[in-house]
């Protein structure tokens, strides 16, 4: 959830002299756009996993400074609650067989740590929220041993002055009525059942705006045709009910502000972009400060010394503010480079479905972007909102609007329109036809069968209590059944309802 922060309480001076130095980051940005200077590599692609830790009678085990320890690989890292970890994959090109080569090197990683894990009493499962979890796990006490999380608590909630409110309810599970959560909860420890795989682009300045347009055009298709999520404290909610957890669980908002129009920090954002310098401006015209962390670089001191600035400040605000396609700026080797960051979808259910996930992204993504007449000037932004949520609540039951074809399943057009795309984009940045095949026939398969994680989730509770069981032994068959089936990495559409 970002990089940790020293300071442990802030003042009023803090506040405005980290405001100054924003506004001067982002001046700094403004002028390294104008100028160039920016990576000119070919397309890098990375990815981040969170996971989740289990203990033998699979709830959440509150041990991931063990867990790490017994790791001790960099690659391993806290996350917000102490039952989450987080894995970084290394950065490579999108071309070739790398899809296949980081499919082995994940589930080669996930191997090794669940083994090094089950030393420190604990399992790793990769899913999107741990279904087994209960109110008692949120407590602020099971925040990790980061000091930036204890800080981002107590700013979060200083700002809304009040407990927050977790308010949902979703489609029926087979068999059942609907269901409906409101919770009030006093620390941000729900937003730790959220456990994404963050997809990562990195993409020349002027060519930025179109892929971040057209990740959100694909927004609702991607949660919709991925979901992974659907049950929340024993309910069961949207089929991806990160979307709206991760908004509520971190809203500095309280009710009034909201009927003001005042924006969230999880955002999908209002308009369609002509410049990453957009997204930033956005950020700190209209976000106050989280963190207000200042360090000693100018960025234009370092500009005439001919040296990227770390824009430590402007990053730091841009950590704060959880748009679910994020715009980044960084630094490798001192050369800066600026990347799409897909946060819409969940971790899990396989790796191969992970992959395959991300294969369709960036290939319809590029598909989308270097089109003639974009879609996105074809559809309202609001639509492409209205597609997300509309995905994550029904998944294959939504209808989504595009462009040409009015309001259509997501599997129809993913059959129809994206999945050609996807193709074609990925032919364009030079992916192995046997690499392209294999992970886009995952999507289509997954379409033609609508089967995705949460349906299987969902299908199986509701057979398990079909036969007398609790919700929550319920959950935990399921969940025991879940963790056999992900291992074997068979991709979520060939797994057999419960026996």
């Amino acid at each position: 959830m970002g990089q940790d922060v020293a300071t442990e309480t802030y003042d009023r001076s803090d506040r405005q002299r980290y405001r100054l130095k924003v506004q001067r980051c982002l001046d700094a940005l403004a002028r390294m756009l104008t100028e160039g200077g920016f990576s000119t590599s070919p397309p890098q692609i990375g990815l981040e996993v969170e996971l989740n830790l289990v203990d033998e009678g699979l709830q959440p085990a509150m041990a991931n400074w063990v867990v790490l320890e017994k790791l001790d690989d960099p690659a391993f890292t806290t996350e917000l609650g102490q039952h989450t970890i987080e894995l970084n994959v290394l950065p490579r090109p999108l071309s070739g067989v790398q899809a296949h080569e980081l499919e082995v090197e994940l589930r080669v990683s996930l191997a090794d740590a669940n083994t090094k894990a089950q030393d420190a009493g604990a399992g790793i499962v990769m899913i999107g929220m741990l279904p087994t979890l209960r109110d008692e796990h949120f407590r602020a006490r099971w925040l990790s041993h980061n000091h930036r999380y204890a800080v981002l608590n107590e700013q979060i909630f200083a700002a809304r002055g009040e407990d927050m409110t977790l308010a949902m309810e979703g489609p029926s599970i087979p068999g059942q009525r609907g269901e409906r959560l409101r919770e009030s909860m006093d620390s941000i420890m729900p937003e730790s059942a959220c456990s994404s795989a963050q997809l990562h682009l990195q993409v020349p300045p002027e060519t930025f705006a179109a892929h971040w347009n057209a990740a959100q055009c694909l927004a609702g298709v991607q949660v919709a045709i991925a979901a992974n999520s659907p049950f929340l404290l024993r309910k069961a909610l949207w089929h991806e009910t990160r979307i709206p957890l991760f908004q509520q669980a971190t809203d500095t908002r309280p009710e009034e502000l909201k009927n003001q129009g005042v924006r969230p920090r999880v955002w999908f954002g209002e308009r369609w972009i002509t410049s990453i310098f957009d997204l930033f401006e956005e950020n700190v015209r209209y976000f106050p400060g989280l963190l207000p962390e200042v360090d000693d670089e100018d960025p234009f001191e370092a500009l005439a010394a001919g040296r990227a600035p770390k824009l430590s400040e402007l990053r730091l605000h841009n950590g704060t503010i959880w748009r679910w396609n994020r715009p980044v700026y960084d630094v490798f080797d001192g050369v800066p480079h600026l990347r799409v960051e897909n946060r819409v979808l969940p971790a899990g259910p396989t790796v191969v479905d992970l992959i395959a996930n991300a294969a369709f992204f960036y290939g319809a993504q590029r598909a989308l972007a270097t089109a003639e007449r974009p879609v996105w000037t074809q559809m309202s932004f609001q639509a492409a909102e209205e597609n997300m949520y509309s995905g994550a609540r029904h998944a294959f039951d939504a209808q989504l609007y595009w462009p040409g074809i009015g309001w259509v399943p997501p599997d129809e057009l993913v059959l129809r329109r994206l999945l050609p795309m996807a193709h074609e984009g990925l032919r364009a940045c030079g992916v192995a036809d046997s690499v392209r095949e294999r992970y886009l026939g995952v999507i289509e398969e997954r379409c033609l069968t609508q089967r995705t994680g949460s349906i299987w989730q969902r299908e199986t509770v509701a057979r398990l209590e079909s036969e007398g069981l609790t919700r929550d032994e319920a959950l935990v068959g399921m969940l025991a059944r879940y963790r056999d089936l992900s291992a074997t990495n068979a991709p979520v559409h060939t797994w057999p309802p419960m026996p």
